[in-house]
């Protein structure tokens, strides 16, 4: 009936919509384009199957292709369209406890706000347990590039959650760049 070939691709949408329709989410910040994005990214993989040549690596080639057609189709932070990810629509968690809930809605609106390249690192790193390794192919860096980003990805995060949990008056809050904490670059 199949061949080898749909076997393949029916594996990989099986295998890794999931993965790869959370990815698409936090890194577009729309439930509507990230479905767009990961329908994109299968059509594309189908395409282009023979450019895979070790099966093994077919989560970070996809993922690869699935962040080239993301930040194609970025929504911008100023967007209206933009919808904190919500684990309700992705229908994957049992009932939470209101905390637990209000807990993951302030981190993943913290993950929101931060830069692309902090956001694929953090998402891959620790909703996906991708290695380090493999989240350098799927983003075509090296795996110093990775920690780096991951490191600054934290920093960004932990500052976020410290303004969230410690509310300031609008005019007097000034949020620091990690790097500034510790003296800065040029020392």
């Amino acid at each position: 009936m199949f061949g080898s070939r749909e076997r393949l691709y029916n594996a990989w949408v099986h295998d890794h919509y999931r993965f790869l329709f959370r990815s698409a989410w936090a890194l577009t910040g729309n439930r509507a384009i990230a479905e767009e994005v990961v329908q994109d990214c299968f059509e594309l993989a189908w395409r282009h199957m023979d450019q895979l040549r070790d099966r093994t690596l077919a989560r970070p080639w996809l993922f690869r292709i699935l962040r080239r057609e993301a930040l194609r189709n970025i929504v911008p932070a100023t967007d209206p369209r933009l919808e904190p990810y919500d684990e309700a629509l992705d229908a994957r968690t049992a009932k939470d406890t209101a905390t637990v809930v209000e807990e993951r809605i302030d981190i993943l609106a913290a993950l929101q706000a931060l830069p692309a390249i902090h956001r694929e690192a953090l998402t891959l790193f620790y909703f996906e347990d991708m290695p380090v390794a493999q989240m350098a192919l799927a983003l075509d860096v090296a795996p110093g590039t990775v920690l780096s980003r991951l490191n600054r990805a934290r920093d960004g995060l932990r500052l976020r959650m410290q303004a969230v949990a410690t509310p300031v008056e609008p005019s007097a809050q000034v949020l620091e760049f990690p790097h500034a904490a510790r003296g800065g670059r040029d020392e």
